[in-house]
Parts: structure tokens; sequence; C-alpha cells
């Protein structure tokens, strides 16, 4: 059957853009991450509330600098924001970075 007869309907309404493309090859790339992942996760898991810098930390094995540098990374990625208050960092989830890749993962349509 061919496809003009409506075998198959596409999976996405648009190709990706070149710059489309290399933005979300680059928000992927951060996630590729083991730590990042697990970050993310342990703020996702959060629902929308704020998790302390000290509580991420706490939660892995690893030096407070080896941390901050994967929380800046997923801050570049846009994947959470944060906020400095005294002493202490709070980070939280951007929803609408996350909605962006998982659109593209949904065959019911891409991000541009």
């Amino acid at each position: 059957m061919s496809k003009q007869q409506g075998c198959c309907e596409p999976l996405v309404s648009e190709a990706l853009t070149q710059d489309g493309a290399a933005e979300l090859a680059r928000a992927f790339k951060t996630l590729g991450d083991p730590v990042r992942l697990r970050v993310l996760s342990l703020i996702a898991a959060r629902r929308g509330d704020e998790v302390c810098v000290c509580e991420i930390t706490d939660a892995f094995d690893l030096t407070g600098p080896t941390i901050s540098y994967h929380l800046k990374q997923l801050r570049e990625a846009g994947l959470v924001e944060c906020e400095r208050r005294g002493t202490w960092v709070y980070y939280w989830i951007v929803p609408a970075r996350l909605g962006w890749l998982s659109r593209f993962l949904d065959p019911a349509g891409a991000p541009r």
C-alpha cells in the first residue's frame, strides 16, 4: 500500500529545523549523564516545589563542586532555575522546558 493511500500517518507534523535540532541535541546531551538525570529526578520529585542545594548534595557521594557543575549544566540547558537565599541556593524544575522535550518524544508532534 502506498503512502498516498493513507496507510501511514507521519510521526511528526514537521521536520526539525537545524536550530531546533541543535537545541534539542544540547538538552538531550545534558540529560545523557546519569548524575544529571538523578539530580533532575530528585528536583522533579518535589512536584513543583523547591529543593535546597544542601539536600541535593546530601543525596550523592560526590563533592559540592561536582554537584554544582551538574546543576550548572541543567541550568544552562534551561531544565532548572534557581535562586540564592543567603547561604543556600534553591532549585526547581522548568515545566515548559520539560514539556518541550517530551513533545519531541511524543509521536503526536515535535517542536521546531
